[in-house]
């Protein structure tokens, strides 16, 4: 029971990284609409902020898995 437990603790990582995606998306549009001609260098930073959150996620999810295949 408690690894169950512990599992969806490491699975709720996606939450954060959801969120926090969805604001750093939120603060380049606003940027990009203040500063149009930045908008490649707002993009590229946007797209890897975006990558290393994700992949925080991805790292939850399979910890999540180990913890339930490997009791």
């Amino acid at each position: 029971m408690y690894l169950a437990i512990g599992a969806g603790i490491a699975v709720l990582t996606g939450v954060g990284a959801g969120v926090g995606i969805g604001i750093a998306t939120g603060r380049a549009t606003e940027a990009i609409a203040r500063q149009p001609e930045a908008a490649s260098d707002i993009r590229s930073n946007l797209l890897l902020g975006s990558a290393l959150a994700e992949a925080t996620a991805i790292y939850g999810f399979v910890i999540g898995l180990a913890v339930i295949i490997l009791k």
